[in-house]
């Protein structure tokens, strides 16, 4: 039997580096959280703003302004636990966003930290959202990086022990929410679900049209498909469902996305 076509590849250091994080997130106490947000609103202004503008507005900048938000209004959200049982709790929303690049040729999706989101537009964070994006590789690594992934899977992965060692340190250099998103490959409806080493990450799934009533009247809206994942470690139900309602009633008002008549 001929073996022609095959070939074997070397396993890049970028994929070492996110074998180790699966693992490490694996051994959380993640709870999934599968939601549909009516994006309606959000999308026509989007729709209204590039027509008048021939800017689109990132999607996902918006949802990192009401995630921001709805962490001010919870703040308790934004905490890790350290290594001797202590809450800490981050006045700053630093959201780590998986930010659709180019890399060597290659459309990828890579992390970026929006520092201090609850204080900022969804204009600036739209903003420097698509300046990563024009970054040529906002992920390139050092050579002290390149040889770090070269060491023993068992020492390369006490990096990811941080958010539960030094939560200071992980907010420095990760953030201190995650933001990743499989809509952005594909297109309709659909959820997704991962593991992650944050207290809070949105999986940001696909967008569908449904029926749905609206005063009364039955209509076609946009829904999006949203995974809410929580550390249940540091985030009890009822507070994670409080969360979440909360999330939901910004996504569907829109909110900071302005109209024509606001700009």
């Amino acid at each position: 039997m001929s073996d022609r076509g095959d070939r074997i590849e070397p396993f890049s250091p970028r994929r070492r580096g996110t074998v180790d994080y699966m693992r490490a997130a694996g051994r959380r106490s993640n709870v999934h959280g599968l939601v549909e947000f009516d994006v309606t609103e959000a999308r026509q202004r989007i729709r209204t703003i590039e027509e008048e503008t021939g800017e689109q507005l990132s999607f996902t900048a918006f949802l990192v302004c009401c995630l921001a938000r709805a962490i001010d209004d919870h703040p308790h959200i934004n905490a890790y636990r350290d290594w001797r049982g202590r809450v800490h709790v981050f006045d700053d929303v630093d959201v780590n966003v998986l930010v659709e690049t180019t890399v060597d040729g290659e459309r990828l999706g890579v992390p970026h930290v929006v520092r201090g989101a609850n204080e900022r537009s969804v204009q600036s964070i739209h903003d420097e959202i698509r300046t990563a994006q024009e970054s040529p590789d906002p992920t390139a690594l050092s050579g002290l990086g390149r040889m770090a992934l070269r060491l023993p899977g068992s020492v390369r992965r006490l990096v990811w022990r941080l958010p539960q060692w030094f939560p200071r340190q992980w907010k420095d250099v990760a953030g201190t929410v995650a933001v990743t998103s499989v809509g952005m490959f594909g297109r309709g409806g659909g959820w997704a679900v991962s593991p992650t080493n944050y207290t809070l990450q949105l999986t940001i799934g696909g967008i569908s049209r449904k029926p749905r009533l609206v005063d009364g009247e039955l209509t076609t809206r946009e829904f999006l498909d949203l995974t809410v994942t929580f550390d249940h470690d540091v985030v009890d139900g009822a507070p994670a469902a409080r969360f979440v309602r909360r999330l939901g009633e910004l996504v569907e008002d829109a909110h900071g996305i302005p109209t024509l008549d606001e700009q």
